[in-house]
């Protein structure tokens, strides 16, 4: 019997604790639809199960090497470019790398801590719904901004709503200690994340290539080789 669960638990991704009132929501709504004319309890049924779907928390085995900067988000890579980070952030009003990773309404939404290091500041920003993959985004939209001191060095990380992201949920504050791949917030229904790390970093990954929160470095902070190519295709 211990086996036979045991096999049920990794058959089935954990769920995080934010989605329970969405789930149940769905399931009141899948039941009165059905109720009402039984076609629509199958549609009721699939929308619960995108839901489940949606906040799935899938464990992670996460790469510990100090100086490596992991992705905080599942999705696409679609910006790799120098730009100086939000006033918010208070970081130095010089130009640093900024690496975006886009999520889509079907990938993992829960985020995670890119390197282990202390949190000094965050700052909620109102703002506007545009679509996340837009440039611009990064400073006309609803975002959470955080900035995390490790090993001497500062990094910014910037939750972005979307077209359809309609709530920010972080889990942690100012002070927080926080281990690389740790979970530190997620964002509902579509959205993007902004990591900002230094010049000198050595970025590891490509535009439009598949990033896993907890999994996928981005970036290394003590690397001095040269930069790595990639081909898309």
């Amino acid at each position: 019997m211990t086996d036979i669960l045991e096999s049920m638990r990794r058959i089935f991704v954990p769920i995080h604790k934010e989605g329970y009132p969405f789930i149940l929501i769905a399931l009141f709504a899948t039941i009165v639809l059905a109720w009402l004319w039984s076609p629509l309890g199958w549609i009721g049924a699939i929308l619960t199960v995108w839901v489940c779907y949606f906040f799935r928390d899938p464990p992670r085995v996460t790469p510990m090497r100090e100086g490596l900067v992991i992705s905080p988000a599942d999705g696409r890579v679609n910006l790799i470019t120098t730009a100086v980070p939000p006033a918010e952030l208070s970081l130095p009003p010089e130009p640093m790398t900024r690496i975006s990773v886009f999520m889509n309404v079907f990938d993992c939404h829960v985020n995670r801590s890119p390197v282990t290091g202390r949190i000094e500041q965050i700052l909620y920003t109102p703002g506007l719904f545009l679509n996340a993959e837009l440039d611009k985004a990064s400073e006309d939209n609803e975002r959470n901004a955080l900035v995390i001191e490790t090993a001497g060095t500062r990094i910014g990380v910037v939750q972005i709503a979307g077209l359809v992201a309609r709530r920010i949920v972080s889990f942690v504050k100012v002070g927080d200690s926080l281990s690389t791949g740790e979970r530190f917030g997620l964002i509902r229904f579509g959205s993007r994340l902004d990591i900002y790390v230094p010049m000198s970093a050595q970025v590891l990954v490509g535009l439009g290539q598949t990033a896993v929160a907890g999994e996928t470095v981005l970036a290394d902070l003590t690397a001095n080789e040269p930069a790595r190519q990639y081909r898309v295709g």
